[in-house]
């Protein structure tokens, strides 16, 4: 798996005058905007995701994957597709996989030429899965996603993440968090594969359902829209099996080329919004950090323990704390 070195200075690659092939792989339409008001084109794209590769590759590589392509650019016609298209290279792997429903194919990449090749192939959101191929059957991370409904100001999301980071502590886990790209937050926590998916979303729907006891006038687990003004839905369904959740690094197809960053959490403090990180300022957002603030996902071991897994089951909403609103 590849890591970053936290003492390496980012550099950015060279610009491309007009060449097809960057960092060994063949982008047909360089030059085609991908994101108009930007003018981003995929050339733009291939060279930005060379740059975060260092970063975002630790938290992609074999993974499966659920892409977003969007062929003719953003704000075009895009679909989600969790098959190998036709003609798609070797450098993106073909993966079987069985579901209810009966045997698919997925796909994963295993390093910066497959990332690369699903540039060329339109892709402008990129979603894994919480497990990877070599353990598929048992997550090795989690995922809380906080999505605000209409009319929510962003210091309770702020908030919210802080509290399911609190709540995660007194459990004994260390979590991170990062921008989304689009109006919300993902709590994310690094966990051994030991446990399978039944256990870990039983878990998490029972840390989602306690905050929810905890203060109801401003959560919900409801889905429906019409349940979600004014409240900030915890999503406990990444979680469960062939659920994606964004990546770090990857773009987002919507206006503005937004990007879901990792942040550390007192840069989460000082945030102003979930999309305020895009192509354009990343590289440069990164060059002023001192350290990686997800540094330290990798090597961090810990489990959801039996006796967490227990309590989880009848912890009292009083327990979780306030929400520092």
């Amino acid at each position: 798996m590849v890591r970053r070195d936290p003492s390496r200075k980012l550099v950015l690659p060279p610009k491309s005058s007009g060449a097809e092939e960057i960092y060994g792989v063949r982008i047909t339409h360089p030059d085609r905007v991908v994101f108009q008001d930007q003018g981003i084109t995929k050339r733009d794209l291939a060279e930005y995701y060379a740059a975060v590769a260092e970063w975002m590759l630790p938290h992609l590589v074999r993974r499966p994957l659920t892409l977003v392509r969007c062929p003719a650019g953003m704000g075009k016609r895009c679909f989600y597709q969790k098959q190998p298209p036709q003609g798609l290279p070797e450098s993106v792997k073909r993966l079987p996989i069985r579901f209810k429903e009966g045997p698919s194919v997925g796909v994963y990449v295993e390093d910066l030429q497959g990332l690369l090749a699903l540039v060329q192939f339109g892709v402008l959101e990129v979603h894994a899965w919480q497990a990877t191929v070599d353990q598929i059957e048992h997550p090795d991370r989690i995922v809380f996603d906080l999505d605000p409904g209409p009319n929510v100001a962003w210091s309770n999301v702020v908030a919210a993440a802080l509290l399911v980071r609190d709540f995660l502590k007194e459990l004994s886990l260390v979590s991170f968090v990062k921008t989304t790209g689009g109006k919300g937050l993902h709590v994310v926590v690094p966990i051994e594969p030991r446990r399978p998916w039944s256990e870990v979303k039983e878990f998490t729907k029972a840390v989602a359902n306690a905050l929810l006891g905890a203060d109801p006038k401003h959560y919900t687990l409801s889905m429906s829209k019409a349940a979600r003004p004014g409240k900030i839905f915890v999503d406990y369904l990444r979680n469960e099996r062939g659920a994606t959740a964004v990546v770090a690094y990857s773009t987002r197809a919507r206006p503005g080329a937004p990007v879901s960053l990792p942040l550390d959490w007192r840069e989460l403090r000082k945030t102003r919004a979930a999309h305020t990180a895009t192509v354009e300022n990343v590289l440069p957002r990164l060059r002023k950090r001192v350290r990686d603030p997800w540094n330290e996902f990798l090597k961090i071991r810990q489990t959801i323990t039996d006796a967490a897994l227990r309590s989880i089951l009848c912890i009292q909403p009083r327990s979780i704390g306030s929400t520092r609103r």
